[in-house]
């Protein structure tokens, strides 16, 4: 009995002696300031987006979490700079479903899908194909008839080629049988500023940026891209109902390197889950046109794989290629 007694002990001390470092690294997570890089520019939705959410983090852990903005290549230097930092937990990134799309289509050295796992989904808005007024489609299935009455004369916008608004279009020509020419701008607000002048009169856009102009008339709303109709264009149907199974959802969430201790994770996905049920972070996200989702690490990593793999098979069905 007694021998008994102290293999018990033992294999408890055993059990205990390995949980008490990662509990430990929980417990003392963070010392210090945490860096948060954003590979965008300031002002876009990751940044807005990863500025609330690490408020609330500064607010629960009592410790600075500070965006970083590091923008360029299609946000791969951002990208990047997070695969190479210390797994410690002191570096995160906030980033949106551009990652895998820009994963799939400049397939960098540093494999960013199996580099940067995600810790939680912040939530997500849909895209809206939209067009300017000088074309006269009032409906995507017209918009559809008139690409292909005139193949490769009309021209659509992206935000950067590669990413998402770009591939989120390839989705929709691949699955329609369609052709159009991409005009790649560096950015959304500079894709909006030919967008509204007629210059290139067709985008799978972000919403935030382009619902301002559709009361006034500047511009003319096809489709949303998500599923279902969203709660703030209730008229405007779903590009799904025009090509059955279409759809692209533009996420955003926070990621962190390989490695990162799974207690911090944990704490870090508890946190964020907690700030996104409270009601002034609802009305934030609202405002910015998107629905709050969180969930678990492993929710959110399966999303990001299945969509870097449909991204994948749509650079190589529309065969396109990047420098």
């Amino acid at each position: 009995m007694k021998s008994t007694t102290l293999k018990l002990n033992t294999v408890c001390i055993a059990v205990a002696a390995a949980l008490c470092p990662a509990l430990a690294v929980a417990q003392a997570y963070p010392a210090k300031i945490v860096r948060v890089i954003v590979p965008f520019a300031p002002g876009g939705g990751s940044d807005i987006t990863a500025r609330q959410v690490s408020a609330k983090l500064t607010e629960q852990f009592k410790q600075q979490f500070v965006v970083d903005n590091r923008g360029g290549a299609a946000g791969i230097i951002g990208m990047e700079m997070v695969a190479k930092a210390p797994a410690d937990g002191y570096t995160i990134m906030m980033m949106s479903g551009s990652f895998s799309a820009t994963s799939a289509t400049h397939r960098p050295v540093f494999d960013p899908v199996n580099s940067i796992p995600g810790v939680a989904e912040f939530g997500i808005t849909p895209f809206v194909l939209t067009i300017h007024p000088s074309l006269p489609p009032k409906t995507t299935k017209e918009l559809i008839a008139l690409a292909k009455a005139k193949p490769g004369d009309l021209t659509y916008a992206t935000s950067g080629a590669g990413g998402l608004t770009h591939m989120a279009t390839e989705l929709l020509l691949s699955m329609t049988g369609t052709q159009m020419l991409g005009v790649h701008y560096k950015s959304t607000g500079a894709a909006m500023t030919d967008l509204l002048a007629g210059q290139a009169p067709i985008i799978v856009g972000s919403l935030l940026p382009i619902v301002p102009h559709l009361g006034t008339g500047r511009l003319r709303a096809l489709g949303v891209t998500t599923a279902n109709r969203w709660y703030s264009l209730p008229n405007v149907p779903t590009v799904g109902e025009s090509v059955p199974g279409y759809e692209v959802e533009l996420w955003f969430g926070a990621m962190a390197p390989r490695g990162t201790p799974q207690p911090i994770v944990d704490a870090l996905n508890a946190a964020i889950n907690k700030a996104l049920q409270e009601p002034d972070m609802k009305k934030n996200l609202e405002v910015q046109g998107m629905t709050a989702t969180g969930g678990t690490p492993a929710k959110f990593n399966e999303r990001i794989q299945r969509e870097y793999g449909r991204w994948v098979k749509v650079v190589k069905e529309r065969n396109i290629k990047f420098q």
